[in-house]
């Protein structure tokens, strides 16, 4: 009989949140009973940088398993207690490069240093993409620490019933499925679905509008304006079940990420059968090709972005086309169960044979 393989799974604050890197890790601890393992979660408190990192000897008394995981979000704070000799494998899950993505250049100045101590120590550094991937290997790290497991492209089943109108009278629905802070690209979004002839689309807006509360208010601030009247839905932060009956409803997906290591959602939209607008930037090319299972502008290029939306909402045959090559694309992908089995085995390899539970 397999013995089972114990994991605490270190992060920052509420699991739950609605992001792809918590979503990503709720995943692995739900299929972690199939791969004869088991994921306790240990967070940090989420409080201003750097003070969690206060709680880092608390955080070690807890992390007691076969295995420690550290998410790439709390490397930061974990790094400096850790010893230069842990008792316990450590094993980095990173969705972001050192010195994270959604802060200022002070911030990364400071925090980069802080994670790259924490990937020192750590045995194996599970990437979620290849793109994440080529960066650190870049950075000067060794290519055999590095493996890809990419998220799942598979979604929970949509509500019972017929999908909802999100046309709403016009010849095409776009989602975007994106937390409201600065570098998803919003503002930008909404420009170019103002340029729109009134009548061709109608914007779905899913996420957390409060995780950004100034970016928040400015994208608030361009939705009052009269040329979106009545031409954008804000849904909010949806369960996966909610997004799922969205995917399955609309017509083209559309977001436009500057940085974006994975883009999990752009993987499911493609799984799901929708064509894919974004910037040439992040993931997004690794994902999908120009003129095949979407349309990529260049960075910033708000004139080329409406120019992709306009061209998908308007041609049913192309969005047809392209939603069918996304959707084969995106089969070629692992599975959420394919994507466990590789997490668990690397961090099988990790812990070695000789697996004793005790402090890091």
């Amino acid at each position: 009989m397999t013995r089972i393989l114990t994991v605490s799974l270190v992060t920052l604050g509420d699991p739950g949140r609605l992001t792809g890197g918590y979503r990503y890790h709720r995943r692995m601890a739900e299929l972690a009973p199939a791969c004869d393992a088991s994921v306790r979660f240990v967070s940090f408190p989420d409080r201003p940088f750097p003070l969690p990192t206060l709680a880092g000897r608390g955080v070690l008394r807890q992390a007691r398993a076969d295995v420690v995981v550290l998410d790439s979000i709390a490397a930061a704070f974990l790094g400096p207690w850790l010893p230069r000799r842990p008792g316990t494998p450590l094993v980095g899950s990173l969705h972001q490069p050192p010195g994270g993505i959604d802060h200022g250049r002070l911030r990364r100045g400071l925090q980069a240093p802080m994670d790259r101590l924490a990937w020192r120590r750590a045995r194996l550094l599970l990437v979620a993409s290849q793109a994440l991937g080529d960066e650190l290997a870049g950075q000067g790290y060794p290519p055999e620490r590095v493996r890809v497991v990419p998220p799942g492209r598979d979604l929970p089943p949509a509500p019972a019933g017929p999908p909802p109108d999100l046309r709403q009278g016009r010849r095409a629905a776009l989602l975007c499925v994106a937390n409201w802070v600065e570098r998803k690209g919003l503002l930008e979004l909404l420009e170019a679905t103002a340029r729109l002839p009134a009548g061709l689309a109608t914007l779905h807006l899913a996420g957390d509008d409060r995780a950004d509360p100034g970016y928040g208010d400015r994208v608030r601030a361009r939705l009052a304006r009269p040329d979106l009247a009545g031409r954008v839905v804000v849904h909010g932060p949806l369960p996966a079940e909610g997004v799922a009956a969205l995917y399955q409803a609309a017509d083209v997906f559309v977001l436009p990420s500057l940085v974006e290591p994975y883009g999990t959602v752009w993987g499911e939209a493609m799984a799901a059968g929708l064509p894919v607008v974004g910037w040439r930037a992040g993931n997004l090319p690794h994902l999908a090709t120009h003129g095949r299972e979407g349309l990529l502008a260049d960075p910033g290029d708000v004139a080329g972005l409406h120019a992709a939306l306009a061209r998908l909402a308007g041609d049913e045959d192309l969005r047809r086309r392209m939603a069918a090559a996304a959707a084969r694309r995106a089969a070629g992908r692992p599975t959420w169960a394919e994507s466990a089995d590789l997490f668990f085995a690397a961090l099988r390899q990790a812990a070695g044979a000789g697996q004793a539970t005790g402090p890091v």
